[in-house]
């Protein structure tokens, strides 16, 4: 089975999933979309309205907020992997549940598996405890540490900046510095190297 074709697979069983509650309230499951191949994988929190009528992740106003920051580093939604820790939307839209959560891990895991992205961007702080436990993301964002031969980088949520603008500037500084911490993972996996330290980037190793 191609890469293509075992995303395609995950996107039919999520959308069949009845495993949690979650299932129960929504209108159309949301799996991921983008490129088998992608450099570059997003993870964010879980679908919200907007997300939960047309079954895409980031169609609201804080996916509008990540196609502009994709663009300031000259990249397109296209060319980049997007979803979330749970692939339906919580009711009222409130936070996952832990247990709805470490229900949808197996897809997201096989999602990560099958595109083996160089570098993984975690949004929001129920991505980023997958990979930082309990750290605050008000004071790991932007930082990064080597997970499984790749480079994982805590974020904000693009929703953030849309409820606290005060933080729009640190989001964009913190994606300014994805190109490069891109480029140097692709130079070192073609030499054979592992990831570079992240401090190469002038992000802080967590």
């Amino acid at each position: 089975m191609t890469a293509e074709e075992e995303l395609a697979q995950i996107a039919i069983e999520v959308s069949a999933c009845t495993l949690c509650r979650l299932h129960s309230s929504r209108k159309k499951a949301v799996p991921g979309e983008g490129p088998a191949d992608a450099d570059i994988l997003f993870i964010g929190e879980g679908p919200g309205f907007h997300e939960n009528e047309q079954g895409r992740p980031f169609v609201g106003a804080a996916g509008r907020f990540l196609e502009e920051l994709l663009s300031s580093i000259d990249l397109r939604r296209e060319q980049v992997f997007i979803c979330n820790v749970v692939k339906c939307r919580p009711p009222g839209n409130r936070d996952p549940m832990p247990d709805e959560i470490e229900t949808c891990r197996p897809y997201l895991d096989r999602q990560i598996a099958t595109i083996n992205p160089a570098v993984i961007v975690t949004l929001g702080r129920f991505s980023m405890a997958r990979y930082f436990g309990t750290a605050k993301i008000s004071s790991i964002h932007g930082q990064a540490k080597t997970i499984d031969g790749r480079l994982v980088v805590a974020m904000f949520h693009p929703a953030a900046a849309l409820h606290q603008p005060n933080l729009k500037q640190s989001i964009e500084e913190d994606f300014r510095k994805l190109p490069s911490l891109i480029g140097q993972v692709r130079k070192r996996s073609a030499a054979g190297q592992p990831p570079p330290p992240a401090d190469v980037q002038q992000l802080s190793m967590f």
